[in-house]
């Protein structure tokens, strides 16, 4: 049974198509990533999955329960951390996360309580009045509310926009600790490097559709290769290794190469074209060489 099953999912407002047949499943235990650029349908994904919107067609599961005719089952299953800060400014840090226990039927737990506050250092603040707090321990409070039932999948969108880096690394400790106990993580982000530290697997979504989907490791491999940054004196870089060129900036040319086997020919294509090598790195793609060549329709 997937943790989340998403088959043709189509949802049309009155100018847009948000989703375009969107069929995904997503493994118990995996840490998933949904990218992709503002408008492409991630948020309104999201808010099927959570059953705060309704799909024109298609279905939506969460460990096995239908998010429409097995509403209340499915959202129990689910803890999803909102990019927007929504909090009711007239009760504490504990109180509010009693009260978010409470929605599901679920009596008070304060050691749970207590050690989700703990790992998201919000010990010192449970007594402290929700209105007093700044934006980053409220975005705090979100991610604790969304766990405080002890869903076994947890959605995160955008958890980090605007945040600290200490908040950050705060909750990917943490996240990263539910994951390896268990829970099914799913994150949307345009912070690409976190993806790609975190994500087992990605799918990226343009203009409602799915456009990439595998592994990360994979598409590092198959999508981007690598770059070799030159600094050339003596002679200009020859016509045959032009095709190769993805870019020209200050003093430095860069070169797609596929595998590290190139990088000798190309050498001595430059040595018998009597260019001289004054610096040269080698970089690595990174999952935003594969983002911005997938929405550029580079990627078959």
């Amino acid at each position: 049974m997937a943790a989340i099953q998403i088959t043709d999912i189509k949802k049309k407002y009155p100018n847009l198509q948000a989703l375009d047949g969107v069929s995904l499943s997503i493994e118990q235990g995996e840490f998933f990533g949904l990218l992709g650029p503002n408008g492409a349908g991630k948020t309104t994904l999201i808010s099927i999955i959570a059953g705060l919107n309704r799909a024109d067609s298609g279905h939506v599961s969460v460990m096995g329960h239908d998010v429409v005719t097995d509403y209340r089952a499915a959202r129990r299953q689910l803890g999803v951390v909102p990019q927007e800060l929504v909090f009711d400014p007239f009760f504490t840090v504990r109180e509010t996360l009693r009260m978010q226990l409470g929605y599901y039927g679920l009596k008070k737990n304060d050691a749970w309580i207590d050690e989700i506050m703990e790992n998201l250092d919000l010990t010192n603040k449970a007594d402290t009045n929700m209105r007093a707090l700044s934006g980053g321990m409220k975005r705090r409070v979100l991610v604790a509310q969304a766990l405080v039932h002890k869903p076994p999948v947890i959605v995160l969108d955008e958890p980090t926009a605007g945040v600290d880096v200490e908040l950050r690394q705060t909750l990917w400790k943490f996240i990263g600790r539910l994951n390896r106990e268990g829970h099914t993580i799913v994150l949307t982000t345009h912070y690409l490097e976190e993806a790609q530290a975190l994500c087992s697997r990605i799918a990226m979504l343009k203009a409602g559709k799915v456009v990439a989907l595998d592994t990360t490791k994979a598409l590092l491999e198959q999508v981007a290769g690598s770059q070799l940054k030159l600094r050339l004196s003596g002679a200009p870089l020859p016509d045959t290794l032009r095709p190769l060129q993805i870019a020209s900036e200050s003093s430095y040319i860069s070169l797609r190469i596929n595998h590290s086997n190139e990088i000798e020919p190309i050498l001595a294509t430059l040595r018998l074209a009597g260019c001289c090598i004054d610096d040269l790195q080698l970089e690595q793609a990174d999952l935003e060489d594969v983002f911005l060549q997938i929405m550029d329709g580079g990627h078959k």
